[in-house]
C-alpha cells in the first residue's frame, strides 16, 4: 500500500505539493479562530479542588487579587510622603470599572502594621478585582500592570494573578529562544549528516510545516477544552524533532534507493520501508501521548493533546510534503554539496557499525549485564524522588512576582502567602449556630495546639478575653447587629454552607511535615456535624498525587497493549515487543535518575539557573508517555531495517550487524539533531520546561548511544531466531494483517526457532 502511494504521489507531484502548500495556508489562517493557552484549573473532583470552588463561590469578599508592593531606600512606609506617593501610584487603579477595591495600609486613619515591612522601608496594598473568567483576569491584569507607576518608590506587582501573566509571558519567550537555537543548529546537524544543502534543507522545511500546522490545530482545540501553555512549548519541541527525524530517515532511504532506480520506483521503495517504520514511529508516539489523556490532572491531559496534534501532523507532512519535494528533485536532493563532508561512504559488510555490533554480539551476556547495571545504577537517585505542584520557584529568581513573593513571605509579619484552608461545610441550616459555634472553637482550639501551626484565624479567636459561651452568645446575633470588626469578619470566613477558618505554619508547603500536618487535620479533628474540608498548596500536593496513582494503571495499561500490538503488526514478534519495553524502562531508569540528581538535589543549579526542589508532580508521568513513544521511534526503525535484512537472508547475527551498519549514522545524526531541539529548551526561564526538555535530551542520548548501540545487538544476539517467533495463530494472523517492508502477504515469512545460536 506504501508503495502504491509513493508511486502515487509521484505521477501527481505537484498536485500533492499544492496540496501541502493549501494546508499550510488554511491551518495558518485559521489561526485567528484560536482560543487562548492558560493556567488550568485543579481538578474539581479532588477535596482541594472541590473546597476551593466552595471559598470562591461562597464567599464574596474572596475576590481575585493581587499585591502592590511599594519600596525606598531612603522614606519610611510611614513617612507622610512615602503614603502620599503611594496613594497616587494607585489612583488609576481605584478609577478602573474592573477593580472593587484597593485596600492599603493607610485605610480608616491609622496606619496598618500588617502591611507595613519589619525594616518600615515597604509597604504593600491588595487590589480586588471584579470577578470574571481567568481568560477575561489575564486581560485585566494586563491592563493594569503598567498604570502603576512612581518616580519615587519601587513598584513590585506579585501575587497568583501576576504569577500566571508573568509565567505566559516567560513561556512565549523561552518559545522564541528556543526556537533561535533549535533551528540553526539543527540544520548544522543536517549538513554534516547529509553533505548537502538540499538534502538538508528538506527536512527543515518538513518540520516548519508541522510546527504551523500543530500550533494552529491545539489553538482550535483550545476554543473547546483547557489546555495549558505549556501546550505551545510541546508543540515546537516535539514538532521540531519528530518532523525532522521522520524526514531525516525518509531522505536518506530515498538517497539510497536512487542509486540504479528509476525514480517512482525509488520512492515507493522509500515509503515502503522507512516510511512503513516511520508510520509505525509516529503511532507509537501518538500512543504514548495519548496516554496523557488517561490523566484527570488537566495540565497532563492537555499536553497529551497537543502531543498527539503534532504527531498527525509531523507524519501527514511525511507522506505528503516530503515525498512530494523529493518527486520532484530526484536525483538534484544531492545538490549543493557540502566540501569535505562525505555521509554516503558506508562500509560494505565491514564498516564501523558492523565491526562494532559484531563484537558486541560476541560478549553479548557480559555487555547485557554491564551496561544494564550501569544504567539501573544511573537510575537509583529516582528512589528518593519528592513530588510536588509547581510554586513560584518555577519563576525565574529576577521575575518581578517571585521577587514580590519573596519579599511578603520574608519582609513582611504574618507573610505567609500559603495558608491552609480548613473549610466547615454544612448540607443544611445556618453556619452559625450556638451548637455549631462551639464546634468551632473548640476546631480552632485543637488546631493552635498542632505542632508547627504558628497561628490560626478564625471566627471564635479574635478577642483571647471571650471563651465559647460568650463567642456562641455574640455570633449567634444577626450579622447587622455584630460590631464593624466582626461583621467584616463574619464577611469574610461565613458563606451560605461554609465556614473558613486559615491555618498558618512555618512549615515548607512542599514538607513532608506539611502534608502530614494537612493528613492530620483531615483525619484527627474533633467532632463536627458538617463536613471538614482542606484546601491549600500543600493539599493540592497530596490530592494530585493521589489523583495521579489512581490514573497511573489505565494509561500504563493502555500504552503497553496498543504499542505491543503496533510493534507485533510491524515485526510479526512474539519477543521484540517485549524486549523493547525492558530497553525503554532502561532509559528511562537513566533520565529519571539524572532528573533527580540535577533538579531536586540541584547539583548543576547553577549552570541551569534555577532553584532546587521537588519535582514536578507532572513531570514523571509526561516524561513517561513522551520518552516511552520516542525512545521506540528508534527501536522502530532500526528493528525494521534488521527485519528487512532478516527476511531476505534468513541470519539473525547477519541481519543485525547489516541492520545496524545501515542506520547506525543516521540514527546517530537523528539523535544529535533531537538532542539539540531538546537541549534548546534547557535554556528556558520556567522550570517545568527546563526539566523536560533536559529530561528528553538525556533519555534519547542514552537510547541512541547505549541502548541501541550496545543493548539491542547484545539481546538479539541473545535470542537468536526466538527474536521473530510467534506461535502458529499469531503467525497466521500477522501474515494476514501486518505490514511488511514490500506491503504484500506473500513476502512476509515467520521463522521458527531451530537454531538459536545461529
Amino acid at each position: 500500500m506504501l508503495d502504491a502511494w509513493g508511486r502515487f504521489v509521484y505521477r501527481h507531484r505537484w498536485w500533492v505539493l499544492l496540496l501541502s502548500v493549501l494546508c499550510l495556508v488554511l491551518t495558518a489562517y485559521l489561526r485567528q479562530y484560536g482560543g487562548k493557552l492558560g493556567s488550568i484549573e485543579f481538578a474539581s473532583q479532588t477535596e482541594a479542588g472541590r473546597t476551593s470552588r466552595l471559598i470562591n463561590e461562597q464567599l464574596p469578599s474572596s475576590a481575585p487579587s493581587y499585591y502592590v508592593i511599594f519600596t525606598s531606600d531612603e522614606l519610611l512606609a510611614t513617612d507622610p510622603r512615602f503614603a502620599q506617593e503611594m496613594q497616587r501610584a494607585l489612583e488609576p487603579l481605584r478609577r478602573s470599572p474592573d477593580v472593587l477595591g484597593v485596600r492599603t495600609p493607610y485605610d480608616g486613619g491609622n496606619v496598618n502594621p500588617q502591611f507595613i515591612s519589619k525594616d518600615k522601608h515597604s509597604a504593600y496594598a491588595v487590589v480586588e478585582l471584579r470577578r470574571a473568567s481567568d481568560e477575561r483576569l489575564q486581560d485585566i491584569y494586563r491592563e493594569l500592570h503598567g498604570e502603576v507607576r512612581s518616580s519615587e518608590l519601587r513598584v513590585i506587582q506579585s501575587g497568583t494573578l501576576p504569577a500566571l501573566y508573568e509565567f505566559q509571558q516567560i513561556s512565549s519567550e523561552d518559545l522564541r529562544r528556543a526556537e533561535v537555537i533549535s533551528f540553526p543548529a539543527s540544520l548544522i546537524m543536517l549538513l554534516l549528516v547529509f553533505g548537502s544543502v538540499v538534502a538538508a534543507a528538506i527536512p527543515l522545511g518538513t518540520g516548519l510545516f508541522a510546527i504551523v500546522g500543530a500550533l494552529t490545530g491545539t489553538l482550535l482545540l483550545a476554543r473547546y477544552m483547557n489546555l495549558t501553555v505549556y501546550s505551545q512549548n510541546i508543540v515546537t519541541m516535539l514538532g521540531l524533532a519528530l518532523a525532522i527525524d521522520y524526514s531525516l530517515f525518509i531522505v536518506s532511504r530515498f538517497r539510497e534507493e536512487i542509486n540504479g532506480s528509476p525514480i517512482d520506483v525509488a520512492l515507493g521503495r522509500t515509503l515502503s520501508t522507512a516510511g512503513r517504520a516511520v508510520l509505525f514511529s509516529g503511532i507509537t508516539v501518538a500512543i504514548g501521548m495519548l496516554g496523557m489523556t488517561f490523566f484527570r490532572l488537566a495540565d497532563i491531559g492537555s499536553i497529551g493533546v497537543a502531543g498527539t496534534v503534532v504527531v498527525v501532523f509531523s507524519v501527514f507532512y511525511a507522506f505528503t510534503l516530503l515525498p512530494a519535494i523529493l518527486a520532484i528533485l530526484g536525483r538534484r536532493v544531492n545538490s549543493l554539496r557540502v566540501p569535505f563532508v562525505h555521509p554516503e561512504r558506508r562500509g560494505q559488510g565491514n564498516g564501523y557499525w558492523h565491526r562494532l555490533s559484531m563484537a558486541i554480539m560476541r560478549y553479548p551476556w557480559q555487555v547485557l549485564v554491564v551496561v544494564g547495571a550501569i544504567l539501573l545504577l544511573l537510575g537509583v537517585p529516582f528512589l528518593h524522588i519528592r513530588l510536588a505542584l509547581s510554586d513560584i520557584n518555577a519563576l525565574p529568581k529576577n521575575a518581578e512576582s517571585r521577587r514580590g513573593v519573596e519579599m511578603l513571605r520574608n519582609e513582611f509579619p504574618g507573610g505567609d502567602l500559603n495558608p491552609i484552608y480548613v473549610v466547615l461545610k454544612y448540607d443544611q441550616g445556618s453556619p452559625l449556630t450556638p451548637e455549631r459555634i462551639g464546634q468551632l472553637y473548640d476546631l480552632t482550639r485543637w488546631l493552635e495546639q498542632q505542632p508547627d501551626v504558628v497561628r490560626v484565624q478564625s471566627l471564635t479567636n479574635l478577642d483571647p478575653r471571650l471563651g465559647k459561651q460568650q463567642y456562641q452568645q455574640l455570633l449567634s446575633q444577626p450579622v447587622s447587629a455584630l460590631p464593624a470588626p466582626l461583621r467584616q469578619a463574619v464577611e469574610g470566613s461565613v458563606g451560605k454552607q461554609i465556614v473558613v477558618v486559615q491555618v498558618y505554619t512555618d512549615l515548607d508547603p512542599n514538607s513532608d511535615q506539611a502534608r502530614d500536618l494537612v493528613r492530620k487535620i483531615r483525619s484527627s479533628h474533633p467532632q463536627v456535624d458538617g463536613e471538614v474540608l482542606v484546601t491549600g498548596q500543600t493539599a493540592y500536593d497530596i490530592d494530585s498525587l493521589q489523583l495521579i496513582e489512581e490514573d497511573v494503571p489505565k494509561a500504563l495499561a493502555f500504552i503497553l497493549v496498543t504499542t505491543y500490538v503496533a510493534l507485533f503488526l510491524l515485526l510479526g514478534s512474539v519477543f521484540l515487543p517485549i524486549k523493547a519495553f525492558l530497553m525503554n524502562v532502561l532509559s528511562l531508569s537513566a533520565s529519571y535518575g539524572a532528573l533527580v540528581w540535577i533538579f531536586q538535589e540541584g547539583h548543576l543549579s547553577g549552570l541551569l539557573d534555577f532553584h532546587p526542589g521537588p519535582i514536578n508532580s507532572a513531570l514523571p508521568v509526561i516524561l513517561f508517555c513522551a520518552l516511552f513513544g520516542l525512545s521506540m521511534d528508534y527501536e522502530v526503525l532500526l528493528l525494521s531495517r534488521i527485519k528487512e535484512e532478516y527476511e531476505r537472508t534468513g541470519d539473525n547475527t547477519l541481519a543485525v550487524a547489516t541492520g545496524l551498519e545501515k542506520t547506525g549514522r543516521i540514527i546517530t545524526g537523528a539523535a544529535l539533531i533531537m538532542i539539540t531541539v531538546f537541549v534548546a529548551f534547557t535554556f528556558a526561564n520556567t522550570l517545568v520546561i527546563k526539566s523536560i526538555g533536559l529530561g528528553m535530551a538525556i533519555a534519547v542520548f542514552v537510547d541512541a548511544a547505549i541502548v541501541r548501540t550496545l543493548l539491542v545487538p547484545a539481546t538479539m544476539r541473545l535470542l537468536g531466531q526466538w527474536n521473530w517467533w510467534a506461535p502458529g495463530p499469531l503467525a497466521r494472523f500477522y501474515r494476514r494483517f501486518g505490514i511488511s517492508a514490500e506491503g504484500e502477504a506473500e513476502d512476509k515469512k515467520t521463522f521458527t526457532p531451530v537454531n538459536t545460536n545461529s
